[in-house]
C-alpha cells in the first residue's frame, strides 16, 4: 500500500504543479484554492506512504537512495506549504512543486533500483535524526538560493520598470525568505553533523575525520556560517547574495558527490 499512497502523492504533486501556474502567473485565486489543498493532500499521502514503507522495511529512517529521495521531496513540499502560510508566496511553488514531483517519481514507479543503504547495526533513532536534520538543512539552503535568484530577477524588473513578472514576491519578502531559511537550516546542519560525529566515533573511530565526505561536510558548515554572518552584518542582497548562495550550494553538491569516495557513507545493500 505504501507504493499506492506514494503514487497518489506524486500525481497530486503533478496536479498542484499545473494548478500553481495560473495561480502565480495570472493571479487567479480559484487556482490558488486548488493548488494549496492539492499540495496538502499530497503531503498527507506522501507521509503515510513513507511511514508504511519504513515500517515494512523494519527501520525508522530512509536507508537507501529512493527512500532518501522520497524523504527530501516531502521536506521540500512541507517547506513550501510553511512558506506559503507565512508569506503567501505561492510563486515559489512554480519551482518547488515540480521538484517534489520529480524526486518522488522514481521511488513511486520504479522503486528499488538504487542499492545504497546505511548499515543496519547503527542505532536507528540517532541515524534518523542525522539524516533528517541534514536533509532539512539542504532543503533550507536550496530555498534560500531560489529566493535570492527571485530577488535578483525582481530587482532588475523594478529597475527597468518592466510590466512583466508581476507575480513575483516583493523584494522584502524574498529577502526575508532567503535569510530566515538560512537561519532555520544552520541549527539543523549543526545538530546533524554533531550527531553523525558521535555515532561515527562509537562505531568507526578517529579515522572518521579523514573521510572525504566528512571533511567536505565541515567545510560546508563553515561556508554556511560565513554566509549567514555576511548576510546579517553587511545586508548582502542581489547578485552578490546569489553568488554566495550558489557557492555554498556547489559545496553541498560536492558533499553529495563525495559519496563515491567515502568509506563511511557509501554502503552496499545486504
Amino acid at each position: 500500500m505504501s507504493l499506492l499512497w506514494l503514487r497518489v502523492a506524486v500525481l497530486l504533486y503533478a496536479f498542484a504543479s499545473l494548478a500553481v501556474l495560473p495561480a502565480a502567473l495570472y493571479d487567479r485565486p480559484r487556482w490558488r484554492h486548488i493548488a494549496i489543498p492539492a499540495t496538502t493532500a499530497a503531503i498527507f499521502f506522501h507521509f503515510v506512504s513513507l511511514v508504511e514503507m519504513l515500517n515494512a522495511a523494519h527501520h525508522r529512517l530512509p536507508v537507501d537512495t529512493h527512500e532518501a529521495q522520497s524523504f527530501l521531496s516531502l521536506v521540500l513540499a512541507i517547506a513550501f506549504l510553511f512558506i506559503y502560510g507565512r508569506y503567501r508566496a505561492i510563486s515559489l511553488g512554480i519551482f518547488l512543486l515540480p521538484i517534489c514531483f520529480l524526486l518522488g517519481l522514481l521511488p513511486a514507479f520504479r522503486p528499488g533500483e538504487e542499492a545504497t543503504a546505511f548499515p543496519h547495526h547503527l542505532h536507528a533513532g540517532w541515524i534518523f535524526l542525522h539524516v533528517a536534520l541534514l536533509l532539512a538543512a539542504y532543503a533550507a539552503l536550496f530555498l534560500s538560493l531560489l529566493a535570492s535568484l527571485l530577488y535578483l530577477v525582481q530587482e532588475r524588473r523594478l529597475k527597468k520598470k518592466s510590466r512583466g513578472l508581476t507575480w513575483l514576491p516583493a523584494l522584502e519578502t524574498t529577502d526575508q525568505i532567503a535569510l530566515k531559511t538560512l537561519l532555520f537550516g544552520l541549527p539543523c546542519m549543526t545538530a546533524g553533523l554533531l550527531i553523525g560525529t558521535v555515532i561515527a566515533q562509537q562505531t568507526i573511530g578517529p579515522t572518521y575525520f579523514l573521510d572525504p565526505k566528512v571533511l567536505l561536510s565541515f567545510a560546508m558548515w563553515l561556508a554556511y556560517v560565513a554566509m549567514i554572518f555576511i548576510r546579517r552584518h553587511s545586508g548582502l542582497r542581489g547578485r552578490r547574495a546569489v553568488y554566495l548562495s550558489s557557492f555554498v550550494f556547489l559545496v553541498v553538491l560536492a558533499v553529495w558527490a563525495a559519496n563515491q569516495l567515502s568509506v563511511v557513507h557509501r554502503f552496499a545493500a545486504p
